[in-house]
C-alpha cells in the first residue's frame, strides 16, 4: 500500500481558525507540514493553489486543496478515524454546535476582542503602518458585514459564554459528554482568540467551568510538524499524479465539466473559477490549472458557499 500524501497546513500563528485545525491535528496525533503564509494580501502562492480563495487556513494533500475548517475536519477524520471528531454520544449535535461557534460565536467574539484595548495588546510593538494595513485588508474582506457595537457584542458574548458554562455544569469533560468532538475545537478557537488580548479576556473569569474545559482542549497540543516553504508546497502539488476521488451526483442542478464559480457567502467572497468535477450535498470540487501548481482540485463545503455557472 502506498504512503498517503503529507498533510500540509497553510496558516499563520495568529489565525484563530488555524488554531482550530492545529488542535484537531494534535487531537488525532497526525504529523503535518507547516507553511506560514502572509497575514494580508497579496498572497500569490495561496492564490496559485486556490484560484482566489484567500481565507486561512488551507489544507493541502498533494494536489487537493481543502478550504474551510468544517471540510478540513472531515478530511482529517478520513485520514485518522480514531479518535473521532464525531463520537456517537454527540452525533449531529456536535456539528450543530460547531456551525454555531464558527459563525455566531466567533463573530461575537471578534468585535469584543478587537476593541481598542484588545487591539493594543494583540499588536503590541507592531509598527503602526502594519496595523493600518491589516485593518484595511480585513475591512475589504468583511465589507458588507454588519458588526455589533462593542457594548452589544460584549453583552451577547456573555450570553454565549453563559450557555457554555451551563452545558459544562454537570461535570462533563467536553461539550458533548465524555469525549471531545468537533464542537470542542470550534468553540475553543473562539476562546483562544479572546485570550490573545488579555485586557479584554477578563470577561472569561466569570466562567470557571469553561476555563477548565478550555485547558483540557488546549492540552491536546498541535501534534508533530515540520516547516515547509510555500515554494516546496507548490512543487508538491505540481508533481502529484493522483487526486482524491470525486463525482458529480445527479439531481443537484449541475453537470460534470461545467465551468462554475464557487464563493463564500459570508465574507472573503472572492470567487474561484474552475471546471466542476465534484458535487454532493456536502461538498463541491473544481479543477483548475495553474502554471506553478499544475492541475489542482479545490474543495469547498456546500454550507457557507454558493456555486454558480460561469456566464
Amino acid at each position: 500500500m502506498s504512503t498517503p500524501p503529507e498533510l500540509i497546513l497553510h496558516h499563520y500563528p495568529a489565525t484563530p481558525f488555524g488554531e482550530k485545525v492545529r488542535l484537531m491535528l494534535g487531537f488525532k496525533q497526525l504529523p503535518w507540514r507547516s507553511v506560514t503564509i502572509p497575514v494580508v494580501m497579496p498572497k500569490p502562492d495561496v492564490v496559485a493553489l486556490t484560484g482566489g480563495y484567500r481565507k486561512t487556513p488551507l489544507l493541502q494533500v498533494g494536489a487537493d486543496i481543502y478550504c474551510d475548517t468544517a471540510l478540513i475536519a472531515r478530511v482529517l477524520e478520513q485520514r485518522a478515524p480514531a479518535p473521532t471528531l464525531y463520537p456517537a454520544e454527540s452525533a449531529g449535535q456536535a456539528s450543530l454546535i460547531a456551525q454555531w461557534a464558527d459563525s455566531t460565536l466567533f463573530w461575537t467574539a471578534v468585535p469584543h476582542t478587537m476593541q481598542p484595548a484588545g487591539i493594543a495588546a494583540i499588536f503590541a510593538g507592531a509598527p503602526p503602518e502594519l496595523i493600518q494595513t491589516l485593518m484595511a485588508d480585513r475591512g475589504a474582506m468583511t465589507a458588507g458585514m454588519h458588526w455589533p457595537a462593542v457594548h452589544d457584542a460584549t453583552a451577547q458574548l456573555r450570553n454565549h459564554l453563559g450557555w457554555i458554562e451551563q452545558r459544562l455544569a454537570d461535570g462533563r469533560s467536553f461539550l458533548g459528554g465524555s469525549a471531545a468532538s468537533i464542537a470542542d475545537f470550534s468553540v475553543a478557537h473562539c476562546i483562544w482568540f479572546i485570550r490573545s488580548a488579555p485586557p479584554v479576556a477578563d470577561i472569561l473569569e466569570a466562567y470557571p467551568q469553561l476555563l477548565a474545559w478550555h485547558a483540557r482542549v488546549l492540552a491536546f497540543g498541535h501534534g508533530s510538524h515540520q516547516d515547509l516553504s510555500s515554494t516546496e508546497a507548490l512543487a508538491i502539488a505540481a508533481a502529484a499524479t493522483e487526486r482524491a476521488p470525486v463525482h458529480v451526483a445527479p439531481g443537484l442542478g449541475f453537470e460534470a465539466g461545467e465551468h462554475v464559480t464557487v464563493a463564500a457567502t459570508d465574507y472573503g467572497s472572492d470567487p474561484v473559477v474552475g471546471r466542476l468535477v465534484g458535487l454532493t450535498n456536502d461538498s463541491v470540487t473544481v479543477s483548475r490549472q495553474d502554471e506553478r501548481a499544475g492541475r489542482v482540485h479545490v474543495h469547498f463545503p456546500r454550507l457557507g458557499f454558493k456555486t454558480a455557472r460561469v456566464a
